[in-house]
């Protein structure tokens, strides 16, 4: 749908080879994100902006922003996805002006805008935020949060299990934010005694060669630092010729110690380190295949019916809001894995996902009648796909508790002029912060 367009086409200016297409467009997507297309006029292509996903019924401030230089696209006070290119000005025809509430394809209305517009201003120079039309328009805050420093650990004997949400945002959109991401784990891992960093799926948002390249670079921090991580794939991640494991397969784990083997599919994979007093085992359960992928799971387990074990798969539990509370509930897919692989299974003390968009845990009970928490991380409908946020679990033996925090590096780079009031280094709130009492010696009691 098109909010507002400028009127003639590339072809007008010799530019794309002529065709139809538009010179500029603020539109919103069918996946109702706010798309920014134009042509500067110092390159022969059109360069976009895009934001997160928006929510029908609500008002949003937006600023498209052209200082010469750079374009950025602004909502609510945040500029979501940047863009590298030099982008000087906006291309137009002269004695051509604006359409209101529509785009224009070959000099004609096309997809008219289906809502509300309140007011739109269009200016001839790059107006500082305080000359725009809103200055404040914040949303409701997103999250609760501190920029204090906070330990990661709270005693030295301690050890911490770090997850990484759905990357896919950042490969496609933020690569900075991935690069910040794995360049602080790869420099903290041992100083925080993280015993395993493991990714929950959608590395990628779409099978493109320029994303796959975006993670690898980012993830090549990890490799050179020989930290220890281990990856699941989610449904963005599956394409022909299953680049997925051409990137992140069996043969890029072969040489690291702690990885012990994957399934036919090549998909599902454990891995075995040793923390505190006990080994852990990390399982990875593909989503894609998991009926055929079952199997392997079980003898896996059943060979290690002595090691803790955390499971991790994209599609487990997603949020559900009851009462005004958010609840975890399981799908399809969780169901199945809690049925085949949890419940029977004492040793799996926790499961951990992503997919669904939003955060959410509970504690449910075995059929042993012990606890095992289920935890959703999924941050890439948010500012800037996610803003960096990582999920750190500490295991403390000595006080018998788990502390969950939700920490981004990406933020704690910028300076206090950079951050905007979305910015945080630690999140708060029940979800995003918490602690759980866990009894190590009863509940790891396996006899």
């Amino acid at each position: 749908m098109g909010l507002f367009s400028r009127q003639g086409q590339a072809a007008d200016l010799n530019k794309m080879e002529g065709e139809k297409k538009i010179l500029s467009a603020l539109t919103v997507s069918s996946d109702q994100k706010i798309h920014w297309t134009s042509h500067p006029s110092n390159l022969n292509y059109n360069v976009s902006n895009w934001s997160r996903s928006l929510n029908a019924d609500e008002w949003y401030h937006l600023a498209v922003v052209n200082d010469g230089n750079t374009t950025t696209l602004t909502l609510n006070g945040v500029s979501d996805y940047g863009k590298s290119e030099k982008v000087i000005g906006i291309a137009a025809v002269k004695g051509k002006g604006w359409n209101i509430g529509a785009s224009e394809w070959g000099n004609k209305f096309n997809a008219l805008f289906k809502g509300n517009i309140q007011e739109i201003r269009i200016a001839n120079k790059a107006l500082t935020e305080k000359e725009w039309l809103v200055q404040d328009a914040r949303d409701d805050e997103p999250f609760e949060g501190s920029n204090k420093t906070l330990p990661f650990l709270t005693n030295k004997k301690n050890y911490n299990f770090l997850f990484v949400p759905d990357t896919q945002k950042y490969s496609s959109q933020n690569p900075e934010i991935f690069n910040s991401q794995m360049n602080w784990i790869s420099n903290n891992t041992k100083k925080n005694n993280i015993i395993m960093n493991t990714f929950v799926g959608d590395i990628v948002d779409s099978d493109s060669e320029k994303q796959w390249q975006n993670s690898l670079e980012a993830i090549s921090h990890l490799d050179k630092k020989e930290v220890p991580y281990m990856m699941a794939a989610g449904n963005h991640d599956y394409a022909d010729g299953d680049p997925f494991l051409t990137h992140y397969g069996p043969q890029r784990f072969l040489n690291k110690k702690y990885y012990k083997g994957s399934s036919h599919s090549g998909y599902s994979s454990y891995a075995i380190a040793k923390a505190g007093s006990y080994e852990y085992l990390i399982l990875i359960v593909d989503m894609k295949n998991l009926h055929k992928d079952l199997e392997w799971s079980k003898k896996v387990l059943d060979q290690h019916k002595d090691k803790p074990t955390i499971l991790v798969s994209h599609d487990i539990i997603f949020p559900k809001v009851k009462d005004d509370k958010t609840i975890a509930v399981e799908s399809s897919n969780g169901r199945l894995i809690w049925d085949e692989l949890v419940k029977d299974h004492n040793q799996v003390f926790m499961t951990v996902n992503g997919h669904y968009f939003g955060i959410a845990h509970r504690v449910k009970q075995n059929s042993a009648g012990n606890d095992v928490i289920q935890m959703l991380v999924n941050y890439q409908t948010n500012y800037r796909g996610g803003n960096g946020w990582l999920r750190l679990v500490e295991f403390d033996e000595k006080k018998n508790g788990l502390v969950f925090r939700t920490y981004s590096p990406f933020v704690d780079e910028m300076s206090k002029k950079e951050k905007s009031y979305i910015d945080y280094k630690f999140l708060t709130g029940e979800n995003n912060s918490f602690k759980l009492d866990w009894d190590f010696k009863n509940r790891f009691n396996f006899r």
